[in-house]
């Protein structure tokens, strides 16, 4: 049997690999997100850049339900490879997928219908409401597509194909960058050429992900309606407390979002921008949560704790080093940026406040993404949710009231500030969790005298084949 690929090897190398080949994706796909920006802006029309911003909340807010059925995806199908269990792995695989599509349709469906009223919750008003509705209606019907596609790429990453996760954002932003200037200019479409480029490369994501499944790594399962509800509770198991994870962040976004639209387009069309450059810059922080995920998964499904415990190190060490660098770039680039959009009044202002003075603090970002992961990938998914939510309920919406009285910048502070607090609370937390399953397994491990074995046997959770342990009972023959 293929022997799962992150239970040997270098921690730090595999991490590298991983991040690097997401992050290469990933600044593809969202540099093509920063190149519409960007082109956009050279139609002189400030209310583009605040509708790009307001539709991007709204549907990060819709996506977010595929991305905690990704994390589902990855952490299941990493643990049943890391257990040596292909055919649950595949199951996994074609259950999750078919699922993750009928649940984006259901919240597709009347998010189409309510478009204009959400979009005017977030605080979007006149032509900047119309740019938005335009944009985002022709976008939104490709939303199933990508929760699929997420879900696939996500399946290649937990069986480390890493090379083809990569392929699929590659070949999404190749789509996007072709089609961009010959929908926006050439076809005079503007806006709306913006978002069928978008949709077209939501489209490729898919058709990508799901050759390499199918045709190269042939691990989907054939669907059964039955199989799919026997597995649902292991995947509502993470995908639950994941989606609710992931909805805290669009949730504390929009109360962002709605606080900034106080002080006009200008600056929310600085803050669209800001979240265009964001992404590109910190690639690999929004990657290394995708790829020290599958990491712990297999060392975790082989009980291999001391390999677990260097990924999280080894993990936090790159981010750190990440955010430093990145922001020392962004510092000296400031002016340039600002140049390059176009930018004015509060717009211009916001920009260089946030690259020269706040983007340091995105490196707690990056804590709290370590931490989902390795509660996601420890049957621990709620405390993903706890953390998250607490960040925008503790942090995020009580930090930007209060420092939103100091203009633009101080919306943009009180975010940053609620992930600083949080983000260390949790990896801490993450650490400790990993050093008490380390010693439950060990003590399950402990042999003992005939007369001492009590009936309280329970599942060693991380282990596909469900081996009966007790916790003082002797390591049944063929464990090991």
């Amino acid at each position: 049997m293929k022997k799962a690929v992150f239970t040997t090897g270098s921690i730090p190398r595999h991490i590298v690999v991983m991040t690097s080949a997401s992050a290469v994706g990933l600044i593809t796909l969202f540099s093509v997100d920063l190149v519409d920006m960007y082109f956009l802006s050279l139609l002189g029309e400030e209310e583009l850049a605040a509708a790009i911003g307001f539709s991007g909340t709204l549907l990060f807010f819709l996506t977010a339900v595929g991305i905690g059925l990704q994390i589902a995806m990855g952490a299941l199908v990493a643990r049943a490879e890391g257990s040596h269990d292909r055919d649950r792995a595949g199951a996994y695989c074609t259950n999750i997928m078919v699922f993750s599509g009928l649940i984006a349709v259901l919240i597709t469906v009347p998010a189409y219908r309510f478009l204009a009223d959400l979009l005017q919750l977030l605080g979007a008003s006149g032509k900047t409401l119309e740019l938005a509705v335009s944009y985002t209606r022709i976008l939104l019907p490709g939303t199933p597509l990508l929760a699929i596609g997420m879900g696939a790429a996500a399946a290649l990453r937990a069986v480390g194909d890493a090379k083809r996760s990569m392929y699929c954002t590659l070949g999404a932003a190749l789509a996007n960058a072709l089609l961009d200037p010959v929908f926006i200019f050439g076809f005079g479409w503007g806006i709306e050429g913006a978002a069928v480029a978008s949709l077209c490369a939501r489209i490729t994501l898919c058709a990508i992900a799901l050759y390499g499944l199918f045709r190269v790594h042939r691990l989907p399962a054939r669907f059964s309606a039955g199989a799919m509800l026997r597995d649902l509770p292991s995947v509502v198991v993470i995908a639950g407390p994941a989606l609710l994870t992931n909805l805290a962040t669009p949730i504390g976004s929009g109360y962002v979002l709605k606080t900034m639209a106080q002080f006009g387009d200008s600056a929310v069309a600085g803050a669209a921008i800001i979240g265009r450059i964001v992404p590109v810059a910190f690639a690999a922080v929004f990657a290394i949560s995708s790829a020290v995920g599958p990491i712990i998964g297999q060392n975790a499904g082989a009980a291999q704790f001391p390999r677990v415990r260097e990924a999280l190190r080894s993990a936090l060490v790159f981010n750190v080093a990440y955010a430093l660098s990145v922001w020392l770039i962004l510092f000296l680039l400031s002016d340039w940026i600002i140049a390059a959009f176009d930018a004015r009044d509060e717009a211009a202002q916001l920009i260089a406040v946030y690259t020269q003075w706040l983007v340091g603090a995105f490196m707690f970002v990056g804590m709290m993404f370590i931490a989902n992961a390795t509660f996601n990938n420890l049957h621990r998914a709620y405390l993903a949710t706890f953390f998250n939510f607490s960040r925008m309920l503790l942090g995020t919406v009580p930090m930007v009231y209060l420092l939103s009285q100091w203009g633009p910048a101080g919306v943009l502070a009180g975010e940053l500030a609620g992930a600083l607090l949080w983000g260390s609370a949790a990896y801490l937390v993450a650490s400790r969790l990993i050093a008490r399953l380390e010693r439950e397994y060990q003590l399950s491990r402990k042999p003992v005298v005939e007369d001492e074995v009590h009936d309280d046997s329970v599942k060693w959770p991380f282990s596909s084949l469900q081996t009966q342990l007790s916790q003082r009972c002797a390591v049944p023959e063929g464990l090991d």
